[in-house]
């Protein structure tokens, strides 16, 4: 079996930056057990399937495919940065001749649509509830979102970016520390900071889910889903320019919409194109 494969960098206009993420194209039906076999081998925080809903569909002409994401361990319900990727690579190397895709996912319908400086996610918008906890570090704010199963940490005003850029998360014990399997992410963020020295953003944040086999995640599509709701909510703003505090690091473009979903813009280099034998 041999099978078209691309790993693109997401979130970033340049190679080598942004979230990685693995897209494979299927022309026919994968056994079960291969998805997760492929996605151990490739070892990135997500490989993406895109597969045809219907055996006459076509890669280039279609508009509507299917797509699950899987990390090395196990599949996951929502992946913002695969989409990213999954869209780039049919728009940009099998030159898909359509200007909006559809996915069915395990997450509903979502829509990725071309735009003029990248491409726009059109994704749930998953509001966090707050909760209450304890640790060391000046903590402001705590919340959860149980669509998503994300833990929201807000970290004092007081800390700077440069303080969450070199926090140490220890997450091989955080899956010892919370079990219960109501928390799958946790999510450190910060309020941003006006322009000076580094680019103005309204809002930084890192993810760690180590419960679904990702240490930390560079750039992450679905914990913005819940990051939009709550700084949305927080800075009375409906458009926001978040950055994701990751060592390769990316930006993000929000735009809250009235139907209560959230568009999420960001560029994408596909940097590897190859055929996959298994």
């Amino acid at each position: 079996m041999k099978l078209p494969i691309f790993i693109a960098d997401a979130f970033t206009a340049k190679a080598f930056y942004g979230n990685p993420a693995a897209v494979c194209l299927l022309e026919n039906k994968l056994d079960e057990d291969m998805h997760q076999k492929i996605a151990r081998e490739m070892n990135l925080s997500e490989t993406a399937f895109i597969r045809k809903l219907h055996p006459t569909d076509d890669f280039t002409q279609s508009s509507r495919f299917g797509l699950r994401w899987f990390t090395p361990v196990s599949e996951v319900p929502l992946c913002g940065h695969a989409t990213l990727a999954s869209a780039a690579v049919l728009f940009h190397k099998i030159k898909n001749v359509n200007s909006t895709l559809t996915f069915v996912t395990l997450s509903g319908e979502l829509k990725a649509r071309k735009a003029e400086d990248g491409i726009v996610l059109d994704l749930p918008l998953y509001p966090a509830q707050p909760q209450t906890a304890i640790g060391d570090t000046v903590v402001q704010d705590v919340r959860y979102s149980p669509d998503t199963r994300k833990l929201l940490v807000r970290l004092s005003d007081t800390y700077d970016r440069s303080f969450l850029e070199k926090l140490k998360v220890n997450t091989q014990n955080l899956p010892q520390v919370e079990k219960t399997g109501k928390v799958k992410g946790l999510i450190l963020t910060l309020k941003g900071q006006p322009a000076g020295q580094t680019q103005a953003f309204d809002f930084y944040s890192r993810y760690f889910a180590p419960w679904v086999g990702v240490a930390e995640d560079p750039v992450t599509g679905s914990a913005h889903a819940v990051l939009s709701s709550y700084w949305s909510q927080q800075l009375g703003k409906k458009s926001m320019h978040a950055f994701q505090c990751s060592c390769r690091g990316g930006e993000l473009e929000i735009s809250l919409r009235s139907d209560g979903r959230v568009d999420i813009r960001g560029g994408a280099a596909v940097v590897l194109e190859g055929t996959l034998t298994a």
